[in-house]
Parts: structure tokens; sequence; C-alpha cells
């Protein structure tokens, strides 16, 4: 599935993250850059030990909630990968949703800052972290979206996604905005 949003693409498919040709590829990280399951662990496995080499020396502090850093990608087909921590999703009540839309926004500023013309992100935060997978869905569309309306440059967003009940999830949000653009 896919939509246009101003000059730009989102794309959605189920596949591995670790096999996108994309410019850049988003790793769902902690916030000690340690490496770990999921997502973060298939990203280092496939890229080498040169990556976690990079994050130590570059980010000995680790990288906040939020907030995003970006090394080069070692052995995987993209050129760089963009480490971003999402938030432990604790019931919505601290922050949880500011800090996702961030990691978010701050991961695509750094594709663009880094020339990317294309970005592979994971659904940061619904796996071990437990951010409920409807809520991640719609924050993360609708930030990608509001990012991409002020972008003048075009670039291709595709959310590689774990299987297709995480697809259908994130499917739902872009069928609602093609129905309200279709009543407005």
């Amino acid at each position: 599935m896919r939509a246009i949003i101003g000059n730009s693409v989102v794309e959605l498919v189920v596949g591995d993250i670790t096999n996108e040709e994309s410019d850049a590829i988003v790793n769902a990280a902690n916030s000690q850059l340690a490496g770990g399951g999921g997502v973060d662990g298939a990203i280092h496995r496939a890229a080498g030990p040169s990556v976690m080499e990079q994050t130590r020396q570059r980010y000995p502090e680790g990288c906040p909630t939020g907030e995003a850093v970006i090394t080069d990608a070692g052995r995987l087909k993209a050129k760089y990968i963009i480490h971003t921590v999402g938030p432990i999703w604790r019931g919505g009540r601290e922050g949880e949703e500011d800090y996702l839309r961030a990691a978010y926004r701050n991961s695509l500023q750094l594709a663009v800052e880094y020339g990317c013309k294309s970005v592979a992100f994971p659904a940061i935060s619904t796996g071990v972290y437990g951010y409920p997978l409807d809520l991640a869905s719609e924050v993360a569309l609708t930030e990608i979206r509001q990012f991409l309306f002020n972008l003048s440059d075009a670039i291709l967003v595709r959310c590689v996604l774990f299987n297709e009940g995480t697809l259908g999830a994130y499917s739902r949000v872009l069928e609602q905005w093609a129905r309200d653009d279709a009543g407005a």
C-alpha cells in the first residue's frame, strides 16, 4: 500500500528491514545504543561489529528517548543506520506519544540532513516496549505525513513491518486518510 504526500511517497510493506536498499534504515534502539533484541538485534547482527564500534565512539552517552543519531550501515545494503529510541509504553500518561512523534521526526530530519532520498522505518516501540500497535501506527504515520507536507524535496518513506497484523494496523490509517480526503 502507498500514499502520495506532497512530493514524497509513503509505502507499507511486510519484510525484513535488514534487506532494505534504502539510503537509510531506522533502528529501534535502546538508550544505551547497546544492541538488543528484536529489530535492534537483527540490524546489529546483519550490519556487523563496525556499527557498534561507531555508536560507542561517537555516542558514548547513548541516545535519549525521542532523539536520533546516525552511523554508517556496516555490511547492510543501506548507506546509513539512524538509531532512534522510542518510548516504553507506560499507559500513555508519561508523554509516550510526544516521544514517539519525536523519534520519527528526528529520524526523518537526520535522513534529510544526510541527503537520503529513501528511508525505511520499523514499527518503533511496538515490540518489547509495548506501545499499542493501533496507537503507534496512527502516531507514526501522522508524524511522517506532517514532516513530508513541509518538505520540498521528494523522499520515499517505507514502513517495513514485521507481519501482516502490523501491516493491517498501518494500512487502516492510510485507508482512513483516503476516506477523509475523498470526503473533503
